[in-house]
């Protein structure tokens, strides 16, 4: 199936306060975003026409806008309502959400204090991330490593991170792989491209300890959802050398969901029944109303 290209769809797009057409969603080239990455957004899942964890993603919009020294024009609240607006005026019932903010084109350089802080959000239909997550997604081991919190602003959910993921998933894709799983500088096993990473070993998950990356709020939800079943899980340092002794592995994101993975590298895991039942719950969860509430637009 041919892909649309994004700046050729139908609908609207939340953009510095007003719902514009989608075509008519524009920045100029000269944006200090684009040349200085100097931009931050959130990916969030549509489920029955509802925004999963809306909340969360804004607090968390906001706490990149902070920690890249960017004073983003809108409250929580008013975004969160935007982004609902959003959703139902594109009629979209199960889809991805996009938040961003970026600065720009007022000054281009290194300093960019005179420029103004633009945000858009923008919403489609996006049935799934990995088609092969049924079967199990294979994984590559990546070059790229993720960077020390004093050399980058990892705890942000920052543009200029993403450049790693991108070049550790072409590698990947053209080895014949659905994505990557990444090293941090140490060494130490951190995430996939886009997604945080779980393994299981004698009925207990262990997962790295988040502090060179993204705490993700789906990686949050499913630590709840295991433990609310009374299975241990550990968040620690893995090693690589680690990877043989686990028996089963899965990723989980906005946009991965809850997905198993039955290879990375040379190492190979088996179908967990742990696993399927994270990954049923997720889905019971997403889809009740009762943990969907959100503001009226």
């Amino acid at each position: 199936m041919s892909l649309v290209p994004m700046d050729e769809r139908d609908g609207v797009i939340w953009l510095d306060g007003a719902l514009v057409p989608w075509r008519e969603a524009r920045l100029h080239v000269l944006s200090h975003g684009l040349h200085y990455a100097s931009a931050v957004f959130e990916g969030e899942r549509v489920y029955g026409g509802r925004v999963f964890e809306l909340a969360a993603h804004g607090r968390r919009l906001l706490r990149s806008c902070a920690i890249m020294d960017m004073e983003c024009p809108y409250a929580a609240p008013a975004l969160d309502q935007a982004a609902v607006a959003v959703v139902q005026a594109n009629g979209i019932e199960d889809g991805y959400v996009r938040r961003i903010a970026w600065r720009g084109s007022e000054q281009l350089g290194v300093a960019a204090q005179a420029t103004r802080v633009h945000v858009a959000i923008a919403t489609w239909p996006w049935p799934r991330y990995f088609a092969g997550a049924d079967e199990g997604l294979r994984l590559a081991i990546g070059e790229w490593r993720r960077p020390a919190p004093a050399t980058a602003p990892v705890l942000a959910k920052a543009t200029c991170l993403y450049a790693i993921g991108t070049l550790a998933k072409h590698a990947a894709e053209r080895a014949g792989c659905d994505d990557a799983l990444l090293l941090d500088w140490r060494g130490r096993v951190a995430e996939a491209t886009g997604a945080n990473i779980f393994f299981v070993r004698d009925g207990v998950l262990h997962t790295p300890a988040p502090d060179a990356f993204l705490d993700g709020i789906t990686r949050q939800t499913v630590i709840g959802l295991a433990r609310a079943r009374g299975i241990e899980v550990v968040e620690r340092v893995i090693m690589p050398d680690e990877l043989a002794a686990f028996e089963a592995c899965f990723l989980t994101g906005s946009a991965a969901e809850v997905a198993p993975v039955r290879q990375i590298g040379p190492h190979r895991f088996a179908p967990s029944p742990l696993t399927r039942q994270l990954v049923d719950d997720y889905a019971a969860l997403v889809r009740r109303p009762t943990e969907l509430a959100q503001p009226a637009a």
